[in-house]
């Protein structure tokens, strides 16, 4: 057999330092170009096109003029540890440096087994059966599906809530409340909506449609404007579902691992789900990892024969050695350093404060809420916070000017006091804040002061300011 003389020409790639050494402009246009054109538009409004991060560190991010930008965003939820934890950097420096293992998919792993026990101590009841991911989208579709399976073919349809968001892949999607999301893309028909908390509405579900098996809530809505719900809806949740055979899945991709002063969020209620699912800080802020926790009956009547134990086995990258590692050890960290405990004291101190600005200005704030360190400060809609005369006219623009006022106010944070916040999906007035559990009550009053100074210039200086910001 002939040898093939072969040669590949490398293309013109970019390498690692050159992307470490880029500047401003060329970051822009490679966003632009290769990324997302319409996304850069809305970083412009905001300012952040103009912040080139270069090293983050515990609570702040530095940028290319080692300015500390104070992080109160926390990647939805994703940075528990904050960033760059010392504990988890040394522990993955020394699974590089030992070259163990990473992709284990014909070999037992060690440390998806590991993590896998891990989270099955902490979940509560039978919550024992683990499946690992890289994502909260796939986590909660092996949740969904688990349940689906479990519930079988005769009870096939999927409650869900108005203002949810589940994920962006083609299962949970549909399941996501968001005509945005849903685009025009075909997607599964078995659904039944429901308003969230709403015990009624779902009880008149069950009673109605005896081919519902399945219910998906997440326990703290997060794209919803952090919304939650009492505990006794939890319960009586719980109580339906068991009455109903109905299999409840708890998403707490946001609101789990300790941001709600829980481990999990539902653990308020005392209560246990069927299924739940894991994201975001499960990764310790340094890599993608996901878990799908379902009780030992769900899991087994779903797959638990050698016939139907690969329908839903594990991806390729699920459960990977590093990933694993990283999460073993955020998880010890979550205890050791009491971060459950300071999420829950903490999170009670911000929402104190919070609650002495909404008195402070009324005109501008309309709500304040939140579990631990997942908070929502709603602002009013716009023509709330104008003179008397100027509402009745103002207020036929108000749909269209949702999140203007937010908009505004987490730019103008962000450019004049060094600190980052997010936002929600369907209610736009509010801002999202989500620091990192390691936030100490220092870090609350440097916000508060920031919001406190932003707020004293009044409605028509700040739209003002941020309208000068954007020809700046």
């Amino acid at each position: 057999m002939p040898v093939l003389d072969v040669k590949v020409r490398k293309p013109n790639l970019l390498s690692v330092e050159d992307a470490k050494e880029m500047n401003l402009a060329d970051m822009t246009e490679l966003f632009k170009d290769h990324v997302n054109p319409g996304q850069l538009h809305f970083m412009k409004l905001l300012g952040f096109h103009k912040i080139k991060i270069e090293s983050a560190e515990g609570m702040v991010y530095r940028d290319q003029n080692g300015r500390e930008i104070l992080d109160f965003f926390g990647g939805f939820g994703s940075l528990a540890f904050g960033h760059n934890h010392p504990r988890i950097l040394d522990v993955r420096k020394k699974f590089q440096d030992e070259k163990r293992h990473e992709i284990a998919m014909a070999f037992l792993s060690q440390y998806n087994a590991a993590l896998a026990k891990n989270l099955a101590e902490i979940a509560p009841g039978d919550l024992n059966m683990v499946f690992l991911g890289s994502s909260g989208s796939e986590a909660m579709e092996a949740a969904v599906k688990v349940a689906e399976r479990a519930a079988g073919p005769d009870k096939s349809k999927v409650v869900y809530a108005e203002n949810s968001f589940h994920g962006k892949t083609k299962g949970v999607l549909s399941l996501t409340d968001s005509p945005l999301y849903k685009g025009e893309f075909k997607l599964i028909e078995n659904t039944v909506r429901v308003p969230f908390a709403d015990i009624d509405a779902i009880r008149n579900a069950f009673e109605s449609d005896p081919e519902i098996g399945v219910i998906v809530l997440e326990t703290i809505q997060g794209g919803g404007g952090i919304i939650k719900a009492e505990p006794a809806f939890w319960q009586e949740l719980r109580a339906l579902c068991d009455k109903h055979n109905v299999l409840w899945v708890a998403d707490e991709v946001q609101c789990g691992m300790g941001r709600s002063g829980q481990f999990f969020a539902f653990e308020y209620a005392d209560v246990v789900p069927d299924v739940t699912a894991l994201a975001k800080s499960l990764g310790g802020g340094k890599c993608a990892m996901a878990a799908m926790i379902a009780t030992t009956e769900v899991y087994m009547k779903a797959y638990g024969t050698p016939k139907t134990a690969l329908i839903h086995g594990q991806a390729t990258f699920g459960g990977i050695g590093e990933a694993c590692v990283t999460s073993i050890e955020g998880l010890n960290i979550l205890y050791d350093e009491q971060l459950i405990e300071n999420s829950a004291q903490t999170g009670a101190y911000l929402l104190r404060r919070l609650e002495e600005l909404r008195e402070k200005y009324p005109k501008l704030i309309k709500d304040v809420r939140g579990q631990g360190l997942m908070v929502g400060l709603e602002f009013q809609d716009f023509s709330q916070t104008l003179p008397a005369v100027l509402r009745p006219v103002v207020a036929m623009l108000d749909e269209k000017l949702k999140g203007s006022l937010s908009g505004f106010i987490g730019a103008l944070m962000l450019r004049d006091y060094d600190v980052l916040v997010a936002f929600t999906e369907y209610n736009r007035n509010v801002i999202r804040l989500e620091p990192p559990l390691i936030c100490e009550q220092r870090h609350v009053d440097q916000f508060i002061a920031a919001l406190d100074n932003l707020l004293g210039r009044g409605i028509i200086r700040i739209v003002k300011d941020f309208v000068a910001s954007q020809v700046k």
